[in-house]
């Protein structure tokens, strides 16, 4: 990479989370908090969970909850809403439970906002899928006023503040961090600019939304400075989907383990058959080839297989700060864990360069080992002849006595 691009310097998970319909939904959401739980554990950042109401594979309706529930399971990882659907929620009652998750949490609570994904949840609630991105930037005109702490007096045609003001603000005295949904459209990264939010890239990669991530910086940049605040890329986060293993064969054949079920949910969206549904092996070979229709392309292989990944987004985005795993439940949960493990050990020291000072140490060693080592076989020497003399004389008075 050039000395204006860098790789991510954190980590986490994205979760929706996906799941199949096959299994036990209580333990699967238990299996979720578990992830949390080892990501908290293994030393990821950050962990983002979603919010849906339909479709049946995506089954946190509440994220705050669930935020909730995980806070009591960790210690120090970062946890946010991932997103919460601004169309949805009266901006006062939303605003209202993120801070109580901030105090939960004790400041480890971040803010993820979008339109909200699913067209079914949209319908259920009479949203006109038309009106959600215009809904959304209303939503977040008075969210960030009323977490500041001001008295709000606003009214739409689908909310209505008067005189509307938090009685308890964030845990985090400088603010609750916040970050808004971009695909490939550009609303996500104007909203983000115009407010000061972080940028939050969901289809890193897919296709288009990977092709759309320098476009969208530049419209997140340039509305940044239009309304005057300091543009930071370590702020800007993506999403793409991923599972590793020790070998590329193994990820692959582990990944055929649930891979029918993302495909399954891709044919019952669209309404439209997959011409890859021939086998659990031909899916996950179009899943890291040309990718899925909404889950982009996948990266099945191993933790170097997930580096070049990272770098290629990095190159392609000229630099961000979060790398996060979307996490598809597509391994069973010992394949999963294992996957988790491989790249906080082998993946996360890559980017955040743990090892460079014990690389530099033994380099140094052996650049200095001729020096090293003439001076440790002096000292040995030394320590014999010193010695050797003190027995000798030790002998000699002993025979004399």
């Amino acid at each position: 990479m050039s000395d204006n691009q860098f790789g991510p310097t954190r980590f986490g998970f994205f979760l929706a989370p996906y799941h199949p319909l096959t299994g036990n939904p209580t333990l699967q959401l238990q299996r979720d908090l578990a992830l949390v739980e080892l990501a908290d554990r293994l030393g990821f950042a950050e962990a983002w969970v979603g919010e849906h109401h339909s479709a049946g594979l995506e089954i946190i309706a509440a994220p705050e909850v669930f935020l909730a529930a995980a806070a009591q399971r960790t210690s120090r990882i970062r946890l946010g809403t991932g997103v919460n659907s601004l169309p949805y929620h009266q901006p006062l009652m939303l605003a209202d439970r993120i801070c109580l998750l901030d105090h939960l949490t004790m400041g480890r609570t971040m803010m993820g906002v979008g339109p909200g994904q699913l067209a079914t949840d949209a319908a259920m609630m009479g949203i006109d899928p038309v009106r959600q991105r215009d809904m959304m930037h209303e939503s977040m005109e008075v969210l960030v006023r009323l977490l500041r702490g001001e008295t709000v007096t606003a009214e739409s045609d689908w909310y209505h503040l008067s005189e509307a003001r938090l009685q308890l603000l964030p845990y985090q005295v400088d603010g609750l961090e916040m970050a808004v949904a971009s695909t490939m459209s550009p609303s996500g990264a104007v909203l983000a600019g115009r407010h000061g939010a972080g940028l939050l890239s969901l289809a890193a990669s897919d296709p288009s939304g990977y092709d759309a991530l320098l476009p969208n910086w530049q419209v997140y940049e340039k509305t940044m400075a239009d309304h005057g605040h300091t543009v930071d890329r370590a702020t800007w986060r993506l999403v793409a989907p991923m599972h590793i293993a020790e070998t590329r064969e193994q990820a692959m054949r582990e990944a055929e383990w649930g891979v029918e079920h993302l495909v399954d949910y891709i044919e019952k969206l669209s309404g439209r058959s997959a011409p890859w549904n021939s086998s659990p092996r031909a899916a996950v070979e179009q899943w890291t080839g040309e990718g899925f229709p909404a889950f982009g392309r996948a990266t099945i292989g191993t933790p170097d297989d997930a580096i070049a990944t990272i770098e290629k987004l990095a190159e392609q985005s000229g630099g961000f700060g979060t790398f996060l795993l979307l996490g598809l439940n597509v391994a069973d949960w010992d394949a999963t864990q294992r996957s988790a493990r491989l790249f906080a050990e082998q993946v996360i020291p890559h980017f955040t360069r743990a090892n460079r000072n014990r690389t530099a140490s033994l380099e140094w060693a052996h650049a200095n080992s001729e020096r090293m080592i003439g001076g440790l076989t002096a000292g040995i020497q030394s320590a014999f002849e010193k010695y050797g003399r003190t027995s000798a004389s030790a002998l000699g008075t002993e025979e004399a006595n």
